[in-house]
């Protein structure tokens, strides 16, 4: 009984936040009051770590090297470069397990802060000078796709024919509803693990020295030990695509040796701080001609751009850091672009697999997927012209429930120019959220139809849930439900990727929250489940595809 009172407490003063957050936009009409609960972190110093530019880098034998041409904004892609797959296992083995009914309270705790978080991302881009970005002409300090030894071959980019192997887990063993993925940084590479987040453009990992961190698995990154870091000055175009921290620190005219300090936050009580800096990413290749596989080997991608964080707060369970995939420049995906494309796709599998299952994530076009004859696209609005180029919009016009497309009013789901509405797809926050009067047309729809089972009151995050003890074919009888989308593309999902069931009680409940009107609607990892996840930012669309993401 305690623990239940607890959790009515704990979900009740996040609603309250929440609630309180959006309820200051409906009052006053000067957006920027939002973000006066926001903590700012006035550190006396931004240049704890200094560069290692006098250590030579040497690449390892049989390894080759990556280096991204003209950064984020490169259009030297070819079509006929092959895509690379990584292998991301869903949950590391040997961790303790979480108890489903925690996990689920400590990731729609998370995803309640995330959501207000979003929404003040959009009004802080909106009312803050856009940043410049870095012209092609500014980016002569990064090479040319080529091999790290002799001489390039005359096709460099036909040398890299492969898959990428890395891995990902889900974080539901450390009571986090993310996805984990496993990459080395450094010269020489070590390993860390970090989020998968479609909603973050930044990459950043906790950074010695560590002034003020969370709690991590495994040591945290050293920039002094690594041959291949390099700080960003404060001088160079770069430097504008993050954001400084509040107030900014003035930069020397011509100084190549301050740093470049950032700050990106996450919640009032989720940020990371540091220098600005690029590094060399491993991952490992492997080859294969006609599906056979010849060899393996390592490949760096050299100078990706990410935060070095030495003050980092958050709910980010043990995690070193984070790898963003957003639409904006910074991030893991638009970094790789010039390498692999405009298009990556993932496969996760379900949350409740086997430790030694994994899913995958690929970056470049995946002729597997395009060949699928289920898959589906519905167009990304937004873009650059969005409140927020980060995010992936994609735009709702109802859902359908059992066969049914319900009478919600199709203004519920528009994106304002103010940045306030509109949906977005998102690996890093775990539920599904629609947006008032949305969500309670969608559960009143699915209380009238399910007849069954009796409803359980006890579990204060979720609504409804019903008791479905002793009977293995009740997905039989639950509803289904689909997403239509503006365009005429349906998204239709099992019925696991939109009720959870909680052993022991053998309860189940839906896996969908509201928010308010004037929030983002989101599609959470949890609906994405066993789906082919295609992002291609150059056709600007969405692909989906039903797979059994363990096969992939």
């Amino acid at each position: 009984m305690v623990m239940k009172s607890f959790l009515f407490l704990l979900i009740f003063i996040f609603f309250f936040f929440l609630s309180s957050a959006f309820g200051a936009h409906r009052l006053t009409p000067n957006a920027s009051s939002l973000l006066a609960g926001i903590e700012i972190p006035n550190h006396p110093s931004f240049n704890g770590v200094s560069p290692s530019s006098d250590c030579d880098y040497t690449t390892p034998e049989k390894s080759k090297t990556l280096r991204t041409p003209g950064g984020a904004d490169s259009d030297d892609f070819d079509q006929s470069k092959p895509s690379v797959k990584l292998h991301l296992k869903h949950r590391s083995a040997g961790q303790p397990p979480v108890a489903a009914k925690d996990s689920l309270v400590n990731s729609a705790v998370s995803d309640l802060t995330r959501i207000q978080t979003l929404h003040k991302r959009i009004l802080e881009k909106k009312h803050r000078k856009t940043m410049n970005r870095p012209k092609k002409t500014d980016v002569s300090h990064v090479g040319k796709l080529k091999p790290a030894e002799a001489e390039p071959p005359t096709a460099a980019e036909e040398t890299y024919a492969g898959k990428l192997m890395g891995t990902l887990k889900s974080g539901v063993t450390l009571g986090s509803g993310e996805y984990f993925m496993d990459v080395f940084i450094g010269t020489p590479p070590k390993h860390y693990s970090l989020i998968l987040d479609t909603g973050s453009d930044l990459n950043w990992i906790q950074c010695t020295p560590c002034y003020d961190c969370f709690e991590q698995t495994g040591p945290h990154y050293d920039p002094n030990q690594s041959s291949s870091y390099r700080n960003i000055s404060c001088n160079d175009r770069r430097c504008s695509l993050v954001t400084s921290p509040d107030p900014p620190r003035p930069c020397k005219p011509e100084s190549e040796s301050q740093s470049c300090p950032y700050f990106y936050w996450y919640g009032d009580s989720s940020n990371t701080t540091g220098d600005f800096a690029t590094e060399t990413f491993t991952v490992n290749l492997t080859t294969n001609v006609d599906g056979v596989k010849q060899h393996h080997q390592e490949v760096k991608v050299e100078n990706v751009m990410f935060g070095c964080g030495h003050w980092n707060r958050g709910l980010f369970h043990g995690a070193a850091g984070l790898l963003g995939l957003g639409r904006g420049p910074l991030s893991f995906a638009s970094q790789l672009q010039s390498l692999y494309g405009h298009s990556f796709s993932y496969c996760l599998v379900d949350r409740d697999s086997n430790s030694s299952v994994s899913s995958k994530l690929i970056f470049g076009e995946d002729k597997d997927l395009l060949k699928q004859p289920d898959l589906n696209f519905t167009a990304l609005i937004g873009g650059k012209e969005a409140p927020v180029d980060v995010f992936y919009y994609v735009h709702i016009k109802s859902v359908i429930v059992a066969g049914e497309t319900l009478d919600i009013p199709e203004n519920t789901w528009n994106l304002s120019s103010d940045g306030f509405g509109g949906t977005i797809i998102d690996s890093g926050t775990t539920l599904s959220y629609f947006a008032d009067p949305a969500y309670n047309i969608i559960k009143k729809s699915f209380m009238e139809k399910v007849k069954r089972f009796p409803l359980v009151n006890d579990f204060p995050v979720l609504e409804p849930c019903y008791n479905v003890s002793g009977i293995p074919d009740y997905k039989n009888d639950l509803p289904s439900f689909g997403i239509l989308f503006n365009d005429g593309a349906v998204w239709n999902f099992p019925v696991e990727n939109y009720f959870i069931k909680l052993e022991p009680e053998e309860v189940v409940c839906l896996a969908v929250l509201g928010t308010p009107r004037s929030a983002l609607s989101i599609i959470g990892n949890y609906q994405q489940q066993n789906f082919h996840i295609m992002y291609d930012t150059k056709k600007s669309r969405l692909g989906f595809a039903p797979t059994k993401c363990a096969d992939v």
